[in-house]
């Protein structure tokens, strides 16, 4: 892998580390993220990935999660 982009998002509604999971796992899911890093108390996503992310796709993915996608950081 050439390099990595690294692209932090806002969600609302996570409280717990069944939150953290939910998300985390959607979220992994999607074609070219090798790493996904949630925070519950400010409520940051941080999204690794080997190509650009389509924010559709992210907030989508948060939303099967259960969770709001607020903004990208």
């Amino acid at each position: 892998m050439s390099g990595v982009l690294t692209t932090e998002y806002s969600v609302s509604g996570m409280t717990c580390s069944h939150c953290e999971n939910a998300v985390k796992q959607e979220v992994s899911a999607l074609e070219s993220v090798v790493d996904v890093r949630v925070d519950i108390p400010t409520g940051r996503l941080t999204v690794t990935s080997a190509t650009p992310l389509d924010d559709t796709q992210v907030r989508e993915a948060i939303d099967e999660a259960g969770y709001e996608l607020t903004g990208r950081l």
